[in-house]
């Protein structure tokens, strides 16, 4: 490429990444709630919220965004360890399945690791800030769930709806940006 031409503009990978991890989420959600079963949830986490968000987590590595890097390749890895736990729990072989405060643990590492990037959000946006507040929670409170607080699980299970569409109001935010050419769904100002 000559020095005169321009590179072609990239696609920003957190639309994939904020897609994959919103409707993986809600349809968990939606499970939690007995609303549907866990196919949906398994096949989703698989493809979308966990090959997708590890890919859209190597492209912002590329970029040189180490907090989209982080989230999108970390989330991505959540979801197919929780949906490779839910195919391998039903297999019959003991070694595949965990106990419920095995998930516990699960929950609440994954809390340590979003309280950390819920920090890192203050310097972003208002709504990343929310995004990751409603997240850290609802880690939080499925812990409490898999330790035995077993009536929480439809208050975790609203606050990660509310987190996934704020989740999804970035994505959109980032699409109609690029398609409008305005802001059309603004995510406020960083709060630090």
């Amino acid at each position: 490429m000559s020095d005169t031409q321009t590179a072609a503009p990239m696609g920003n990978p957190a639309v994939i990444g904020l897609g994959g991890f919103g409707m993986t989420t809600l349809l968990l959600q939606f499970h939690n709630l007995g609303w549907m079963g866990p196919a949906p949830v398994i096949w989703c986490g698989f493809f979308f919220g966990g090959l997708g968000q590890l890919i859209a987590g190597f492209q912002e590595q590329k970029t040189g965004n180490n907090f989209g890097y982080a989230a999108f390749a970390g989330y991505g890895a959540f979801w197919i360890m929780l949906c490779a736990y839910l195919v391998g729990s039903t297999s019959g072989n003991p070694l595949l399945k965990l106990a419920d405060s095995d998930l516990g643990y699960l929950m609440a590492v994954y809390a340590v690791f979003t309280g950390g990037l819920w920090i890192a959000s203050f310097k972003i946006s208002k709504a990343m800030w929310f995004t990751f507040l409603t997240l850290f929670i609802g880690f939080v409170l499925l812990a409490m769930v898999f330790w035995g607080q077993k009536g929480l699980l439809p208050i975790a299970a609203w606050d990660l709806i509310v987190c996934a569409l704020t989740a999804w109001y970035m994505m959109f935010h980032v699409i109609f940006l690029s398609v409008f050419g305005r802001d059309v769904f603004p995510v406020g100002a960083p709060l630090a």
